[in-house]
């Protein structure tokens, strides 16, 4: 936010000086990036006429002009600026006068020609960078006026950077609250009185975009003199904000959004039929801007319509068919509030930048629009003429809540800033700021204005009065140490412990963004509940990931691009799916691997083969080792994964229930081939919390009875798993059963196709007694008796 120093002061007395006042902003929270100097020094520097312009006889280039300054007869002035003219009013720097630059204008002959003095440019009296040509006043200039008095000098410009909170702080009027409040000084009040209709010329306006837009005003200027100059002041502080002056009405919009914080904009009253109103886009329409060019709109734009057409995009830009031009003779002002969701963005996805999308992205004060309207209209009026009609106002009163009354606790106060502060000083700062303040029992009940967005709890009102009072006075106080330390559960393994764990398997860990391509989901057929950001970063990181494995094979494809045969890589992290009906997104923590390559790094000792799905299935069971989980996997097909070498993870709990943790498989080819893949990856992602949860350990006596093992092989059907066999054994077995250990698989000749043959043992034992052949004949009878019932199990001979 750039502004005039002088403009400042206008709407706040303060008596601080320039450097105390840059100082004094800093200190409040907003920060001043620079201070520039305006016009130091302009003694001997008046306003002067050009009353006559010849060819100088010896330079091409120059002119040899009588210059009228008002104090008698005329005086010579050699001049090589191209706009130098008889008529014109232009500053001069008479003999005597020193610049700012430090030139002290002296007698002097210009090739064989007296000059009295300098005709001046911007550049040169230090108020502007032009330097192409005279600074050109208007006509109505008085001549022989000092110029340092009639432009207002000496100023500064004050540029501040401002957070995005402080949206009430970019206008002038804004920071003035904010200084009176630092100073101790009062804003000048704002005297806008309602400009008296005369005429019945209006516009009718409907409102269609809901809370999105739910206030317009509208008034319609005729018989307005469009081609008038832009009065001098005005002009003056338009350019000391970094604001270029185009033509009278554009500068009367830009000077009220700069003054009053509330953007507005001008039609052309006859481009307009009627009604004008406010709508979303629809699909397909095109409208073409201020800047020339045509700008395809989305269904999520704000538009402003005349007759159902699009006129103007809403907040960022008016329409190029409906300006307003030097013939212009009726006017149209609008003056509206734009809810901040419904604009934040939509000027960058055209490439656009303007003053105004920048305010209402941040939030302008709803109260403003009508106070805006009539102080533009009294401006246009005293600099153009005109005869206006009455303000027209549409809005929406359910979707302009006014603000809310907000406790502020005494108590809290000091015991947030850690020091005492008055009662009589903390009513003068909110006041100052323009805070309606009501003392209450325990503090104070405090209403903000409308126009601070930014203040909604008692933590917010606690801050404005420590950054106005002072920071520098909250004292410098060492910690109580009364911090209360959480010792971490036993009952859950803790993230150190899983990730020291993959890494002494030989993985490394990686970091990836939360935000990935969509069309990387839809490779992975992963895009159900995806959440899509509404402002992306760009737009390879348009979504928030529904798994992490896509990040991570993509880091593993950039490993091996890069020569690294053998990869192998874990992340810990969170995911993201859409909870529906406007929630926020569900978070999701979970601990995914991948490998690649050789299931070793290269050595002599053992041969190499390419790590397969039963290598991270070993991973994968170190890992659950930690916290003692007992892993069953199931036949699975994730739509990523390889046909047939792909299981979902199970864990069983104690008390017999299940839990589905995530899958393990080796990549799909297709899938491969389509990240540029040449080697096979095997991967597994898991939920981390039912992984990580852990029984307490519990003492127990160590059986002093020798244990029993007896060896089953039989034959089962092929396409029944180990999982379900093992669940078949353990239940049938009983608590006698210890262990049980599958030593052996086997197909080939004695088997018949379709099936195999598996042996296993088990081990059993008691803790009260020894067991005898007829208890572990019993149990091996009841194990075989299961198999046969439930799979089809036969004994092998």
């Amino acid at each position: 936010m750039k502004f005039s120093e002088n403009w400042l002061r206008q709407h706040v007395p303060t008596a601080a000086s320039r450097d105390e006042l840059a100082a004094t902003l800093t200190a409040i929270g907003l920060e001043v990036e620079d201070v520039t100097a305006l016009g130091a020094s302009l003694d001997g520097v008046v306003v002067a006429r050009i009353v006559s312009a010849e060819k100088h006889p010896e330079a091409d280039r120059l002119q040899v002009c009588r210059v009228d300054t008002g104090s008698g007869e005329p005086v010579q002035i050699v001049c090589g600026a191209p706009n130098a003219r008889v008529g014109l009013l232009a500053p001069l720097a008479t003999v005597g006068a020193t610049l700012p630059g430090g030139l002290a204008i002296k007698p002097a002959k210009l090739r064989g020609v007296e000059s009295q003095g300098m005709l001046c440019s911007a550049k040169e009296l230090g108020v502007d960078a032009d330097a192409s040509g005279l600074l050109e006043l208007p006509a109505d200039a008085p001549v022989g006026t000092s110029i340092a008095q009639y432009l207002g000098l000496p100023d500064a410009t004050i540029e501040i950077k401002l957070t995005p909170n402080r949206a009430d702080c970019f206008s002038v009027r804004g920071i003035a609250f904010d200084v009176a409040a630092a100073t101790g000084v009062e804003v000048a009040p704002l005297a806008i009185e309602p400009v008296r209709a005369q005429s019945q010329a209006t516009l009718e306006i409907r409102l269609g975009a809901g809370a999105d837009a739910p206030r317009y005003c509208g008034r319609v200027i005729e018989q307005v003199d469009a081609a008038a100059p832009t009065p001098a002041w005005m002009a003056e502080r338009l350019r000391r904000s970094g604001i270029r002056p185009l033509s009278l009405i554009v500068d009367v919009t830009q000077y009220v959004m700069l003054e009053l914080g509330q953007p507005m904009h001008a039609f052309d009253r006859d481009t307009l039929a009627g009604p004008v109103g406010v709508r979303h886009a629809r699909a397909g329409e095109t409208l073409k801007l201020l800047d020339g060019r045509d700008a395809a709109l989305a269904e999520d734009f704000l538009v402003v319509t005349d007759a159902d057409r699009p006129v103007a995009l809403a907040a960022v830009m008016g329409g190029f068919d409906t300006r307003v031009t030097d013939p212009t003779r009726s006017v149209f002002l609008e003056s509206a509030h734009f809810a901040p969701a419904a604009i934040i963005g939509r000027g960058r996805k055209l490439g656009l930048h303007t003053d105004a999308a920048h305010r209402f992205e941040r939030g302008v004060d709803p109260q403003l629009p009508r106070i805006a309207i009539e102080y533009a209209t009294r401006l246009i009026l005293d600099a153009a003429g005109g005869v206006p009609g009455p303000v027209v106002e549409a809005a929406l009163a359910e979707h302009l809540a006014p603000p809310q009354a907000i406790g502020l606790r005494r108590a809290r106060l000091a015991r947030v800033l850690g020091l005492e502060v008055a009662d009589g000083e903390v009513e003068r700062i909110l006041r100052a700021l323009g805070l309606s303040v009501e003392a209450t029992t325990e503090g104070w009940s405090v209403t903000p204005p409308s126009r601070r967005f930014d203040l909604a709890i008692e933590e917010d009102l606690i801050e404005e009065i420590a950054r106005v009072h002072g920071y520098d006075k909250v004292p410098t106080t060492l910690p109580g140490g009364a911090a209360t330390l959480v010792a971490p559960s036993e009952a859950r393994v803790d993230d150190a412990t899983l990730r020291r764990q993959l890494v002494a398997r030989d993985f490394l860990e990686t970091i990836n963004y939360a935000f990935v391509d969509a069309s990387l989901l839809e490779q992975w057929g992963s895009t159900d509940g995806a959440v899509r950001l509404a402002n992306p970063l760009s737009a390879e990181l348009g979504v928030m990931r529904t798994m992490l494995l896509p990040g991570l094979v993509a880091a593993l494809a950039r490993n091996t691009a890069r020569q690294q045969a053998r990869v192998r890589l874990f992340e810990l992290g969170r995911v993201f799916t859409a909870a529906g009906a406007g929630g926020a997104p569900r978070e999701t923590r979970r601990i995914a691997a991948v490998a690649t390559g050789p299931v070793a790094a290269e050595q002599w000792g053992v041969s190499a083969r390419p790590v397969g799905f039963h290598d991270l299935k070993g991973d994968l069971e170190t890992l659950a080792a930690a916290s003692g989980a007992v892993l069953q996997y199931r036949p699975a097909q994730p739509s990523w994964a390889h046909p047939g070498r792909a299981a979902e993870v199970v864990r069983l709990q104690t008390d017999g229930t299940q839990s589905v943790l995530g899958w393990i498989a080796q990549l799909h080819p297709r899938l491969q081939q389509a990240l540029g893949l040449d080697h096979d990856v095997v991967a597994f992602e898991l939920d981390l919390e039912p992984l990580a949860v852990r029984a307490l350990p519990r003492s127990g006596a160590v059986s002093k009875f020798p244990s029993v093992r007896r060896d089953l092989a039989f034959v089962v059907a092929q396409d029944v798993p180990w999982s379900a066999i093992e669940a078949t054994v353990r239940s049938a077995a009983g608590l006698s059963l210890r262990e049980l250990v599958l030593f052996d698989r086997y197909q080939g000749k004695g088997v018949e196709t379709g099936f195999k043959s598996l042996a296993m043992g088990l081990i059993l034992q008691e803790e009260a007694r020894t067991l005898t052949d007829r208890d572990v004949e019993a149990v091996v009878a009841e194990t075989l008796a299961a198999l046969q019932r439930e799979h089809g199990a036969l004994i092998r001979s």
